[in-house]
């Protein structure tokens, strides 16, 4: 069946709108996973159109321009490794890139490999919806403008839905309301008297840029971070071409990897080293920087040992004493939960603290109860004055991009339906239900470095896709390529057995959306790591495609 015939069929049926464009695939989104995904497309020889809300490619990286914003991942490994000759020329000078040299690098991507022909910005997704009788998607802009094609492929990404608190007066404030995520390329905020509300990866990479530029800097703190130093520094050169030399032997490497993050994951237990060992250890971590490395490189049961997590964490409550200079203000810059969220990093940000116009405010023991005209009040009558306040609260991650949207596929089945009660997928790309619909960085996707966990999903979407379209002159086929509902509950098994005891579950954060009030509590990442994914997805096709059918 084509697309012709489809056209005819659904003129029979009344449903056909104009504008309307007739398309093999379409692409949402242009971040890594869009770019990556178009690419690949286009050696598919498939006729496809990549649409994005935002003015130009980036994804995440278009939108968070706020101060400091940077990868937390190590510069020679947070890029694409499908093109060898790019990636051994093309230039970094640090081992972290920052939001401007990570914008330049996609945009450079994209005009190297012509993709931006078949982008199309300013063009926001407001729905999608399968037809059971023509096998196609028919995704609705918010222009009216209307794409029916076979595939549906989201490129949404994890973080791209920002949260907004439910402050009251928010919208009486007089001054600047900002939110990272939405950044306004022409605010200054030198001099400015600043409220920052948030204190994630973001929060701590706003705090150590505008401290030092702003006339006071208030943090509004409800959970203290671990947050261990970035170790920011110039990039060894011989290290540069060592990985050219090894090219494939060091992608290899990161594939197998839990992570991807581009170091030896430590495989020696807590307990086989001695107390001052450990010290030493830990220390030298510590010199080195990183949040992962931290976590991960050296011990292999810092997640899971409770003597080992508490060891790590105690670590890096001595640091925040012996940095902070004020006890109060170190007081509520020191958590005491597990040493168990998203692993931070940042560049010299507890020394922020000793700076005089530096405050910090504990919103545990002083809630905020409004914003008001001039500022903010907590505890009822305490108000601070601002002429600016920053949120970097967050977003709602993973299925929180796809259920703002309408996304329905079989019987009228909404997405936010399929997740109402418990949040899965197969491998983070397909659902059960929603015939050729993928998702790249889709809930229950590896706990890893996004742009290798970005190939890998990729590679599978272009081979189901590769598969279905060499089947397409079988008359036995409908064009249906469609994971089933009992391989989709035996992946959120698997998760659910890879997360097993670790403190990660133990811990309210993102990770599992504790961070939305009513979001469904569930195991959004597969925490086995990114090499046996990779090895799961092998395997599958292997066993004849298993848990994915063509029918």
């Amino acid at each position: 069946m084509d697309l012709e015939d489809d056209e005819e069929k659904e003129m029979q049926h009344g449903t056909v709108e104009s504008p309307e464009t007739r398309l093999d695939a379409l692409v949402v989104g242009s971040g890594f996973a869009g770019i990556y995904a178009c690419y690949s497309l286009s050696k598919l020889g498939l006729r496809f159109a990549c649409v994005d809300n935002a003015g130009d490619v980036g994804g995440t990286w278009y939108w968070n321009r706020y101060p400091g914003a940077m990868s937390d991942t190590h510069s020679h490994i947070y890029r694409f490794s499908f093109d060898e000759e790019d990636y051994q020329n093309y230039p970094f000078t640090h081992n972290y890139v920052n939001q401007a040299e990570i914008l330049a690098y996609l945009r450079h991507v994209v005009d190297r490999h012509d993709l931006r022909k078949y982008m199309q910005f300013n063009t926001e997704l407001r729905s999608a919806v399968f037809n059971e009788e023509t096998n196609t998607w028919r995704a609705i802009m918010h222009t009216g403008q209307t794409f029916v094609v076979r595939y549906f492929v989201s490129a949404m990404g994890l973080l791209s839905q920002p949260i907004y608190p439910d402050i009251a007066g928010l919208h009486d404030f007089k001054g600047t309301v900002v939110h990272t995520a939405a950044w306004k390329d022409d605010l200054d905020l030198r001099g400015k008297r600043v409220a920052l509300i948030g204190n994630g990866s973001t929060g701590v990479q706003v705090t150590t840029k505008i401290a030092a530029q702003v006339a006071s800097l208030t943090c509004f703190v409800r959970h203290p971070q671990y947050v261990v130093p970035a170790g920011y520094r110039e990039f060894p050169l011989k290290q540069r071409q060592d990985i050219n030399s090894n090219y494939s032997e060091f992608w290899n490497k990161v594939r197998r990897s839990a992570v991807g993050f581009g170091f030896p994951e430590s495989t020696q237990s807590f307990a086989s080293a001695t107390p001052e060992e450990r010290e030493l250890v830990f220390e030298k971590l510590w010199s080195d920087g990183n949040g992962f490395w931290f976590l991960l490189g050296g011990f292999n049961d810092i997640t899971t040992n409770l003597e080992a997590n508490e060891f790590a964490a105690e670590f890096v409550r001595r640091k925040i004493r012996n940095i902070i200079q004020d006890p109060d203000k170190a007081r509520v810059l020191t958590p005491n939960d597990y040493y168990a969220r998203r692993p931070i990093c940042g560049n010299f940000y507890y020394e922020q603290f000793n700076r005089d116009n530096v405050r910090v405010v504990d919103l545990k023991e002083n809630p905020i109860t409004a914003v008001t005209e001039r500022g903010i009040t907590v505890s009822g009558s305490v108000e601070y004055e601002f002429g600016t306040i920053i949120l970097a609260t967050g977003f709602d991650a993973l299925d929180g991009n796809y259920t703002r949207l309408h996304i329905s596929g079989r019987h009228n089945k909404s997405i936010k339906e399929h997740w109402s009660k418990n949040v899965t997928s197969f491998c983070g790309v397909m659902l059960s239900g929603f015939p050729n619909m993928f998702m790249i960085l889709g809930p229950q996707s590896p706990f890893a470095n996004n742009p290798p966990v970005i190939e890998s999903q990729v590679d599978l979407i272009m081979a189901v896709i590769k598969r279905s379209e060499a089947l397409r002159n079988d008359s036995g086929y409908a064009g249906v390529v469609e994971t089933t509902l009992e391989a989709e509950l035996e992946w959120a098994q698997r998760c659910e057995d890879a997360v097993g005891d670790s403190l990660f579950k133990k811990t309210s954060s993102w990770i599992f959306g504790g961070n939305v009030p009513g979001k469904v509590f569930a195991t959004r990442f597969f925490f086995a790591g990114l090499g046996m994914y990779r090895e799961f997805v092998e395997s599958s096709i292997k066993q004849g495609w298993r848990g994915i059918g063509f029918t």
